[in-house]
C-alpha cells in the first residue's frame, strides 16, 4: 500500500512587514524572500513527481505584485516571476484563504465574507486560476458555522488540525487522521482535510527523510484503504525553511530526497494534490471539529487563547465587533441612497479596508506588543467615516445629538450610525422578503502602499 502525502505550506506577511524588514532588519527581509523564491526554484524539472499545495495570503500576494516593492528588491528576488512560478498547475494547488489573513471565529461574520471575497478578487488576477477547490483558515483557526460561507464561496475542502477533529461515523484512529470526511452545518456539507498535527510539527521544525518514512509506515499499517497523510506548516518561517545553505533545509534536506526515493521506488509513499485523491478515493465518514486552531510555540490551539488571552486582546476584539457594525450600516445607508462614487462612498471604502487590515491574526498573536497596530487601523477607520459626517452611536455616558431630520428621497448627506440603525430597521420591516444572491468576487485593486 502506498501513503499518498498533502504538503501544505501557508506563506503570509502582514501589510508592510517586508518593507519595514527591509529599512530595519534587511537580513530577515532577505532570508524571507530567498525562502519563498527557493519554492519553486527548488521543484523544477519535477513536476512529474512534486506536488505542493500553497496559501498565500492577500497582504502577501499584494506586496509581491505592488510594483514599488518589486522594483526595490529587484536583484534579491524577481517578485513578477516569482508570482508567475506559483501558477503552474502541476507543482502546486493554491488554497484560498481570507485576504488580511484573521482568525476567521473571531471577527464578525460580515467581515468574514468581505475578508474572503478580497482574496478571491487578488487572487484570480495574480495566480489565473478559475477555482480554488481547497480553503486554509489562517492560523487553520475554524468553526463548524463557517461551513455555509465556504459552500457559497464554492470550496469544496477545508483544511482542519487533528486535535479538533471528532468522528460521528465509527471510525478508527487511523481512520479519523488519514481519510478526508464530511462535516455539516446550517444544511451545507463540505469536506474536511485532517492535518496530522504530529507529523506537521516535525516538518516545522527540521526532520530526518528516513524517520518521516518510517513513522508514516507504523501509523498507517492497519489501514485497509489509501491512506492520505497530511502535514501542514509555514513555508517562509523558521530556520529549516530559511536556510540557504544546501542540504540543510526543507527543500535540498528532505524533499527533493524523497523525490528522488519515490521515483526510485523505495518509499511506501507518494506526493498527492488533495483534489487528485478526492477525485479517486472520495470522503467517508462523517465528523464534527470543534472550534480552535492549529498549535503554536506557545500554546495548543484550543479556546484561541493565543489570541484572546488578556484584556486588551479582548478589548480589541470587541472593537472589531463595534467597528464592523458601523461601517457595514454606513456602507447599506450608502447603497440605499445610491451613493457609489464620491467622498462618502471613498471614505466608506478606506473604512473598510482599514478595519479588514485591523483584524490581521498577526496583531493579536503577540500578545499585546502588536495590538496597537489594530487600534491604529481602528482609529483611522472611525476618522475616514467621521469626514463625512458618519460617526458611531453616543454611549451612555455621551452627551446625547440633536435628532437629525429625516431623510428624503434626494437627500445624500451621510448620517450618524444611529440614523443607519433607524432607517435600516424601517426598511426591513416595510420591505417584502427577498433572496440575495452573493456578491460576484470583487476586481483586483492595488491600493497605495502602507505600512502596517
Amino acid at each position: 500500500m502506498i501513503a499518498q502525502h498533502a504538503l501544505v505550506l501557508n506563506l503570509h506577511q502582514p501589510a508592510g512587514n517586508l518593507e519595514e524588514l527591509l529599512d530595519n532588519q534587511s537580513w530577515e527581509a532577505n532570508e524571507i524572500l530567498f525562502a519563498l523564491d527557493r519554492i519553486p526554484r527548488s521543484l523544477w524539472g519535477h513536476e512529474d513527481l512534486a506536488r505542493v499545495h500553497l496559501s498565500l495570503s492577500g497582504t502577501l500576494l499584494e506586496t509581491l505584485s505592488n510594483p514599488e516593492f518589486q522594483k526595490r528588491v529587484y536583484g534579491t528576488v524577481d517578485c513578477g516571476s516569482l508570482l508567475w512560478h506559483f501558477q503552474n498547475e502541476k507543482l502546486f494547488e493554491v488554497l484560498g484563504t481570507g485576504y488580511y489573513h484573521p482568525v476567521l471565529p473571531l471577527i464578525p461574520e460580515a467581515d468574514r465574507e468581505e475578508q474572503l471575497r478580497r482574496w478571491l478578487g487578488i487572487a484570480h488576477h495574480l495566480l489565473w486560476r478559475p477555482r480554488f477547490q481547497g480553503f486554509w483558515p489562517p492560523e487553520m483557526g475554524f468553526s463548524m458555522e463557517l461551513i455555509p460561507l465556504l459552500r457559497a464561496f464554492g470550496y469544496r475542502y477545508v483544511m482542519v488540525d487533528s486535535e479538533h477533529v471528532e468522528p460521528i461515523s465509527p471510525m478508527s484512529w487511523q481512520e479519523l487522521r488519514y481519510r478526508p470526511h464530511i462535516a455539516r452545518f446550517g444544511g451545507e456539507a463540505i469536506t474536511v482535510i485532517v492535518r496530522d498535527r504530529d507529523l506537521s510539527d516535525a516538518q516545522e521544525s527540521g526532520m530526518e527523510l528516513d524517520w518521516f518514512l518510517a513513522e508514516v509506515a507504523e501509523r498507517t499499517q492497519w489501514c485497509d484503504f489509501t491512506p492520505l497523510v497530511t502535514t501542514c506548516t509555514d513555508g517562509e518561517n523558521g530556520g529549516w525553511f530559511r536556510n540557504v545553505t544546501e542540504g540543510a533545509n526543507f527543500w535540498s534536506a528532505f524533499y527533493l530526497p524523497l523525490l528522488e526515493r519515490v521515483a526510485a521506488g523505495e518509499a511506501a509513499i507518494a506526493p498527492t494534490f488533495i483534489s487528485c485523491y478526492l477525485d479517486n478515493y472520495g470522503a467517508h465518514g462523517e465528523v464534527r471539529v470543534r472550534t480552535g486552531a492549529w498549535n503554536t510555540g506557545w500554546h495548543h490551539g484550543r479556546d484561541f487563547t493565543q489570541w484572546t488571552g488578556s484584556d486588551r486582546q479582548k478589548q480589541a476584539i470587541d472593537a472589531f465587533a463595534k467597528a464592523s457594525r458601523l461601517v457595514h450600516d454606513a456602507r447599506w445607508y450608502a447603497t440605499e441612497r445610491g451613493v457609489s462614487e464620491g467622498p462618502e462612498a471613498e471614505a466608506i471604502e478606506e473604512a473598510m479596508w482599514r478595519l479588514l487590515r485591523a483584524e490581521t491574526s498577526c496583531h493579536l498573536y503577540w500578545g499585546e506588543a502588536w495590538v496597537p497596530r489594530a487600534e491604529a487601523d481602528l482609529e483611522a477607520s472611525r476618522a475616514a467615516l467621521e469626514r463625512v459626517g458618519i460617526r458611531p452611536e453616543p454611549t451612555d455616558t455621551d452627551t446625547p445629538a440633536p435628532a437629525p431630520a429625516p431623510a428624503t428621497a434626494t437627500d445624500t448627506t451621510p448620517a450618524s450610525a444611529a440614523d443607519v440603525m433607524d432607517i435600516r430597521t424601517e426598511a426591513t420591516a416595510n420591505a417584502p422578503p427577498t433572496t440575495h444572491a452573493p456578491d460576484p468576487p470583487a476586481a483586483f485593486e492595488t491600493p497605495a502602499p502602507r505600512a502596517s
